[in-house]
C-alpha cells in the first residue's frame, strides 16, 4: 500500500530487498518477479508475510475455486499471481477440459496504489498464461477513498501481506475491510508484529471482527491472522 521507505533493521535482507528481480516456486510455477526499492519503496519488494501467505494457501485447507478474492497492498503481485496459478495446477492435476478451468479458479482483484499499479501489472502479466489472465484483474484501491468502485460485501476472500506497519493508516485499512466484508467473508492477515503500533492495530480489528491466529512461522516470525464478522470460530 505505502510507498514510502521502511527501515527493517541494520543490514536486514539488504541484498534482497534492492535486487531488481526476486523468484520463487508455487503451484509447481516458477514465478520471476521485478522489484525496484529506490522507485517505489516497500510496494515493489517481496517481504516475507507474502511468501509465507502463499504457502499457507499452497497447503491446500482452503478451497479456493469459484470464490471472489480481492488482496489488499498488493505490491509485487506475488500473492494474486500464486492463487491464480493454483487454478492451473488445479486443472492439470485434475486433467480436466478448459473450459472447466473458468469454472473452477477463483476470480482475483489485485489492488494497491495509483503509483504501484503499472509495476504491478506488469508483473501480473509477465507471469500468468494467457488462459487465465481473464481471472485477475488489476485496480487501483486506496483504502478509505475508492471503495465505490468496488461493490460492498461482494468478495468470499479479503487476503492482506505486510499491510499492517503505517499506523497512519490504520483506521482507512479498518474501513475498507468494513466495507468489502459480508457476514460471510473471510479476511486473512499476514504479517510479522514489530512494533507495539501492530498490537494497536489487532486491538482495533477485535474491536469489529473476530480474529484468531491460524498459523505462525517461527522460522520468519511471520503470523497468519483470520477474521470474520459475528462470533463464530467457523472452518474454512
Amino acid at each position: 500500500m505505502a510507498l514510502v521507505p521502511y527501515e527493517e533493521g541494520a543490514g536486514w535482507g539488504a541484498r534482497q530487498l534492492h535486487s531488481p528481480s526476486a523468484t520463487y516456486r508455487f503451484a509447481s510455477h516458477t514465478i520471476r518477479l521485478k522489484q525496484d526499492w529506490r522507485r517505489l519503496g516497500v510496494a515493489a519488494v517481496v517481504w516475507d508475510a507474502a511468501v509465507v501467505l502463499c504457502a499457507y494457501l499452497e497447503m491446500g485447507g482452503i478451497d479456493l475455486r469459484d470464490r471472489s478474492v480481492i488482496e489488499l497492498g498488493a505490491g509485487t503481485g506475488l500473492l494474486g499471481i500464486s492463487i491464480v496459478l493454483q487454478m492451473l495446477y488445479l486443472w492439470t492435476l485434475t486433467i480436466c477440459l478448459r473450459l472447466l478451468l473458468y469454472r473452477l479458479g477463483a476470480r482475483v482483484t489485485i489492488t494497491d496504489r495509483a503509483a504501484a499499479l503499472e509495476f504491478l501489472e506488469s508483473n501480473v502479466q509477465a507471469n500468468l498464461p494467457s488462459e487465465l489472465r481473464p481471472r485477475a484483474v488489476v485496480k487501483e484501491l486506496t483504502w478509505g477513498k475508492d471503495l465505490g468502485n468496488f461493490p460492498p460485501g461482494a468478495f468470499d476472500f479479503i487476503l492482506g501481506a505486510d499491510i499492517v506497519y503505517l499506523e497512519e493508516t490504520f483506521a482507512e485499512l479498518l474501513q475498507t475491510l468494513e466495507y468489502l466484508c459480508s457476514e460471510q467473508t473471510v479476511i486473512l492477515l499476514s504479517c510479522r508484529i514489530r512494533y507495539e503500533r501492530d498490537h494497536k492495530f489487532l486491538k482495533m480489528l477485535r474491536s469489529r471482527f473476530s480474529v484468531y491466529e491460524v498459523h505462525y512461522d517461527s522460522s520468519k516470525d511471520v503470523h497468519i491472522y483470520k477474521a470474520q464478522r459475528g462470533s463464530r470460530k467457523d472452518d474454512f
